[in-house]
């Protein structure tokens, strides 16, 4: 698998984790719901859940337009006395040819502004991408509270 960038081995701190089976525009829509509300009752500003929303929210997209179906967890984490949530989307898709250009502003496969992938790794702070060609793609993103 190739990866763009190495997150940190964090410890789960909630006891399960919430996962959103992605296939249709209104998976995106409560995927996004159940992580602003997780990042809410977390303790996160209003703020931090908007990104965290807005992340999520790109990333099912992606599941959606480029892999056609797939999967949205989220759970609680924590790592040096940090707390955060974890967003890992999931997808069985053609995978990711080329990362680095992928994670250019402005490219795009479909007609898209291209700002997908870039902009979620802006609005979080850990941000790993795999992905493997015929096999598909795992986004790992976190986002500590008070950062």
């Amino acid at each position: 698998m190739s990866s763009l960038a190495h997150v940190q081995t964090a410890t789960i701190i909630a006891a399960e984790t919430t996962e959103t089976a992605i296939a249709t525009h209104n998976d995106i829509v409560v995927a996004r719901r159940i992580g602003r509300d997780m990042a809410a009752a977390s303790g996160f500003r209003a703020v931090d859940c908007a990104q965290i929303a807005t992340a999520i929210s790109e990333l099912a997209r992606n599941i959606c337009l480029y892999a056609g179906s797939g999967r949205v967890s989220l759970r609680l984490v924590e790592d040096g006395g940090r707390r955060g949530i974890e967003v890992v989307a999931e997808d069985g898709g053609p995978g990711i040819k080329d990362i680095p250009l992928a994670m250019r502003d402005g490219y795009s496969t479909s007609n898209g502004l291209g700002l997908g992938l870039p902009g979620t790794k802006r609005l979080m702070d850990d941000f790993e991408l795999q992905s493997t060609v015929g096999v598909g793609t795992v986004i790992r993103t976190r986002k500590w509270l008070g950062r």
